[in-house]
């Protein structure tokens, strides 16, 4: 049983996050980190933000030990300076995430009285929330797939050495195309996202890092896409569950828009065939989330079911589980 303490403890540790959001999104770390040292009314002046709120979030973030006092200023204390979205080891993405769960929750708990699944819409509702989402799942996911999926899926390698063409559907802020181009540095990369601010924000985040001429994005709908060439490499990157129903008729187009010995690169939350492993550290979050995709209009899928659609479309399936995820490779003969 959860002790009365144990629950207090877990609400101060969203609060936590909460506080740490809005420093994030209004760029009070970063602005922190510049100054060194400021009081509310200065801090407020260098983001143009208001006093009252910066006055009450500076207090809030002293309490919370993201600040650290100063005379009569703040500091960044240690947790507080990674908090900045700029650092390589940033962990914004825990409070991005944070406030985005809390979101879906509350909608969740509405909805469950209609059933009403209102679709990938919910993501955009709070306008907080959406320019931050590529940021935080590239903070998550980039190394694991830098460090254990490129290595280690020998079909990245393969098509580097074809000097290929890789395809992302459904490409957020463009981090898994810019993370696959720096490690495979004969491919061609193209990205396509039905949001404009992430196409936005992919090609400038492309050019900061010198691969403007190899990567390129635009906006495309996953159900009607047309690529410019075929490609080597299609990758949808944890988009898979959000057009399962129409798995068929997108298979087949995959199919088509692929080179011979061409590849779709499906990565995705493996959903345990036991239940019981719901209850391990590595599968909560996906447990929770399988609920806020439901709103959307979407669930996590098994393995299995993800190889026996891409041999159903003529693909010759491998599965490499990658912890609670799995990459599924579908080539094309």
């Amino acid at each position: 049983m959860i002790s009365a303490e144990e629950l207090r403890s877990r609400a101060q540790g969203a609060m936590s996050l909460h506080i740490a959001f809005i420093g994030v999104v209004n760029g009070l770390f970063s602005t922190l980190h510049r100054l060194r040292t400021a009081t509310p009314a200065e801090l407020a002046q260098a983001t143009d933000m208001d006093m009252g709120y910066l006055q009450r979030w500076c207090d809030a973030a002293y309490a919370f030990s993201w600040l650290e006092r100063h005379g009569e200023g703040f500091v960044l204390s240690e947790d507080g300076d990674r908090m900045r979205p700029e650092r390589p080891d940033s962990r914004m993405a825990a409070a991005v995430g944070a406030v985005l769960g809390a979101h879906m929750a509350e909608r969740a708990a509405g909805l469950m009285r209609t059933g009403e699944r209102p679709g990938e819409k919910v993501l955009a509702e709070r306008e907080t929330i959406l320019p931050w989402f590529g940021s935080m799942l590239e903070h998550n996911f980039r190394s694991t797939f830098e460090e254990k999926i490129v290595p280690n899926v020998p079909v990245f390698a393969e098509m580097n050495a074809r000097q290929g063409l890789a395809v992302d559907l459904g490409c957020g802020n463009g981090w898994y195309l810019r993370a696959l181009l720096g490690k495979c540095a004969q491919m061609r990369g193209l990205g396509l996202d039905g949001f404009a601010e992430n196409v936005r924000q992919a090609s400038a985040l492309a050019a900061a890092e010198g691969l403007g001429e190899r990567l390129h994005f635009a906006e495309g709908d996953i159900h009607q896409f047309r690529l410019p060439e075929p490609a080597d490499l299609i990758a949808m990157n944890r988009a898979l569950h959000h057009v399962w129903e129409e798995r068929g008729e997108l298979f087949a187009r995959l199919h088509e828009e692929l080179r011979p010995g061409g590849a779709v690169v499906i990565w995705e939350p493996a959903w345990p065939d036991d239940t019981l492993l719901l209850r391990e550290p590595a599968y909560r979050g996906m447990a929770f989330q399988n609920l806020t995709e439901h709103v959307q209009g979407n669930h996590f899928l098994r393995p299995k079911e993800i190889s026996q659609a891409l041999s159903a479309a003529g693909l010759a399936a491998s599965i490499h589980p990658v912890g609670s995820d799995v990459v599924v490779v579908g080539r094309r003969h």
